[in-house]
């Protein structure tokens, strides 16, 4: 028990102190570019997008682990903007 509770303050810890992402001024218009997505994309269209995209990208399936590195992240970060409050 000592031992959850030890990790459980280690881990408040770190995500308190932990420095915000910081992103590139482009990434966004990257992101969209890299999915094929439009501006006014819901959640359904950029995870269908990051489906579509990743049954061709993903290294079990040929493609590069580079290149699917980037694909989530494009997912993530279209995905974080939208859950964000405006």
């Amino acid at each position: 028990m000592k031992w959850i509770v030890a990790a459980l303050i280690i881990w408040a810890v770190w995500w308190l102190l932990r420095k915000p992402q910081r992103r590139r001024p482009g990434a966004i218009p990257a992101a969209r570019h890299l999915l094929g997505v439009s501006a006014d994309a819901d959640a359904e269209a950029i995870r269908a997008a990051h489906r579509r995209l990743m049954a061709q990208a993903h290294p079990d399936r040929g493609g590069s682990t580079e290149e699917a590195r980037r694909v989530n992240a494009a997912r993530d970060l279209l995905l974080s903007r939208l859950e964000a409050p405006r």
